[in-house]
């Protein structure tokens, strides 16, 4: 209850400078600064911390602090794309180039390799956890959002989105949650999709980085400002935070805390 009061105050806050009402940086408070050397990290949902330096070492940290488990073959197959931590005992990490999906445990722990390639996906552009503990994988070949299980077959696909999307999305970022499926495309905007393929939502929301989805809420970064938008509505709130986020590399936020990367290393403010 009290991490839901501290995260609806901060929606609150970004109301308050929607409506033209001055905030004052002060509001966010810095707590802690960890790492050394880093060049992205995640935060998922139990408040677990990996972070990724510039030598290709992932680092488990708890929320404490304490060192959970390290993963140092992280440049095995080039250079690391994206990472998936929403299910925090089964980490996805994506390295695009290659075409692979290495799925570690809690303590990263190599479970298993999926080269995406010997499944017929030669042009994967971005994946992510699906519903049912496998993993989404967008087709940009084949225009098609695919879903898969850990032995890399093939469970079930949306029709071609070339057919019915006037111009298609090539998502960046893919997410899901409550669901819905949501995939980002700074170009083109967000569209928000069931497990069916049935578009449910598609909105302008160009720009944006460090997108993510908290509550049916999508937030997202447009240079210094931190935006929040939910889907099927004319509700799009921000806030303007300079001086924290000048320089960042990524940002995350959570119920409690703002986590952005900057200058090697991880701020960590309370809201």
């Amino acid at each position: 209850m009290k991490k839901l009061l501290l995260f609806v105050l901060f929606l609150f806050q970004l109301t308050a400078y929607s409506a033209g009402k001055e905030l004052l940086t002060d509001s966010f408070q810095l707590k802690t600064v960890v790492g050394e050397n880093l060049i992205g990290f995640a935060v998922d949902n139990l408040g677990y911390m990996y972070l990724l330096d510039a030598t290709g070492q992932l680092k488990k940290l708890s929320p404490n602090g304490d060192s959970v488990g390290v993963f140092n073959d992280v440049r095995r197959y080039g250079k690391l794309f994206s990472m998936d931590v929403s299910n925090p005992l089964k980490v996805l990490l994506f390295y695009k180039d290659f075409g692979t999906i290495v799925v570690l445990d809690r303590f990263l722990n190599n479970r298993l390799t999926i080269d995406l390639r010997k499944h017929q996906i030669f042009q994967a552009k971005a994946i992510a956890q699906s519903f049912d503990n496998g993993v989404w994988v967008y087709d940009e070949l084949e225009g098609r959002l695919k879903r898969l299980d850990d032995g890399g077959n093939l469970k079930g696909e949306t029709v071609d989105f070339r057919v019915i999307f006037d111009d298609a999305p090539s998502p960046e970022f893919i997410t899901d949650a409550g669901r819905l499926v949501y995939l980002y495309d700074p170009v083109k905007g967000l569209f928000v999709l069931d497990y069916f393929g049935t578009l449910r939502n598609k909105v302008a929301l160009l720009g944006w980085t460090d997108v993510q989805v908290i509550g049916g809420r999508v937030m997202g970064r447009k240079n210094n400002l931190l935006e929040s938008y939910i889907p099927g509505t004319l509700e799009l709130k921000e806030q303007a935070v300079p001086e924290i986020l000048e320089g960042a590399v990524k940002v995350q936020v959570s119920m409690e805390f703002l986590y952005v990367l900057k200058s090697g290393k991880l701020h960590i403010y309370s809201l």
